[in-house]
Order: structure tokens, then sequence, then C-alpha cells
């Protein structure tokens, strides 16, 4: 890891941005240290286009005391380009257009490889994040893609808890692994989410093996996710992590 930028935000943040190989990311830290760290995991639309939503969640997290962090997903932002995943994409975007179902096929060809490529990033990033000497234990998810989330939560047991974003397709593969999870959850579903399969969001919180999980739904699309939903995903892992 190579720090590449440093600022202090107005409430006393530091934000320092960081490379990771060829992963561009970026991390928050608090004023008091060692800080229980947070994994925010960022939509796949880049991290430039998504740090206003980003850091406003860190400032928020760092109000309790959170260190965070974020790393470009592969094929966003300045990272190389994915043909197979853009190809991908397109053929999600043809389907939902002409109102057609989407296939299994399509969505296993956007999201599996996505999720075989993301979560070895994020433990290598975790690795390299929990030998700074500001950054403490336990370790928190929050964020999506929701397949992504729970290859991670099954694989990774340095993680305690997890806040999921239902706001994308799921492979019927991931079922299975959902089953293989027991941390903590807190899921978060959008209702009238116009690019989410509702059903599958809810059967996947069916399948998550956690003795303790909760399913916050409100009403609304992909992006109307109330402050009183994010605040108490906030308390959740406040909960947990500390």
């Amino acid at each position: 890891m190579q720090f590449t930028s440093e600022q202090r935000l107005d409430d006393g943040v530091l934000e320092r941005g960081f490379t990771l190989g060829e992963i561009p990311g970026i991390l928050w830290t608090p004023a008091s240290a060692p800080a229980p760290l947070i994994l925010l995991s960022p939509p796949p639309l880049g991290l430039r286009k998504t740090y206003p939503r980003l850091v406003a969640r860190a400032r928020h997290s760092a109000a309790d005391g959170f260190a965070t962090a974020t790393i470009e997903l592969p094929g966003s932002g300045d990272r190389p380009r994915w043909p197979a995943a853009e190809q991908a994409l397109a053929d999600l975007r043809r389907a939902m257009e002409a109102r057609e179902p989407v296939s299994d096929e399509i969505i296993d060809a956007l999201i599996l490889p996505l999720v075989d490529k993301a979560v070895p990033e994020w433990q290598a990033a975790l690795d390299a994040l929990l030998s700074l000497p500001e950054i403490g234990g336990p370790v928190g998810y929050s964020g999506g893609v929701i397949s992504i989330g729970t290859r991670l939560a099954a694989v990774e047991p340095r993680i305690a808890a997890a806040v999921l974003f239902a706001g994308s397709f799921v492979p019927r593969a991931m079922f299975e692994e959902a089953r293989r999870v027991t941390i903590p959850l807190h899921v978060l579903l959008q209702w009238d989410d116009e690019g989410n399969d509702r059903q599958a969001a809810l059967d996947l919180f069916d399948a998550f093996g956690s003795k303790e999980k909760t399913l916050h739904a409100n009403m609304g699309g992909h992006t109307g996710v109330p402050q009183s939903a994010g605040d108490e995903a906030g308390r959740f892992l406040a909960r947990h992590l500390k």
C-alpha cells in the first residue's frame, strides 16, 4: 500500500488516497486511534462519481469513532476496462429496456466474475489496512454489490458484522454461499427499486445462515434510501464493532 494524497477535512477527519498495486482506494481516519474499521464498498460507478456519497458516509462513521476505507471495483473508474463485464452490462440493459426477463446467464456473466475478482482484492486491502497503527479491530463491511458482501462475509473471518445493500441482481449460486454466512447482518432494501429483483433479495435474506439478521425495507427507488435507514445501519455497526 502506498499513500498518494492527504488532506484534513474540516471536521478533523484525515482523508488519504492510496494505491494497492493497481487498485486505487481512500482511507478516512478519525482523530482517535486506533479505530475500528469499516470497509465501505462502492457501487460499480467509479470512486470519482460516488465520492460525495462515500465521504458523507465516512464522515458520519468517523463521528462514531470508526475508520473507513474503500477501493475501486474491477473495471470501474480509472481501472483498466473489462470488455466481458461491459458486454454483460450491455446485455442486461437491452433486456431491461425491452422489458424482457433477465436471464440467469446474463446475471451470472455480470456478477460472478466481479465477485471472483473483487473479494480477493478486498482481502488484500484488509491485510494492508490492519497493518497500520491507526487501524484496529474489529472490522465491519457496508455496501453493495450484495453478492460481493455475501461472499466476503462467508469467507473472511476478520469481518464481525455487515450492512448489505440489496440493490443488484443475485446469481443463483449466491444462495448456497449465503447459507454459510453466520455473522450479524443488517440488510437494506428499497421496495420499489426498478433495477432490483425484490423477490430474489427477499429469498437471499431468508437464505443467510446468521442467527441475527435484520431486513430494513423502505418505500422508494434505488437512490431513495432515507437518512433514517442509514442512521439505523450506523447504530447496528456501532453495536457490533465497539
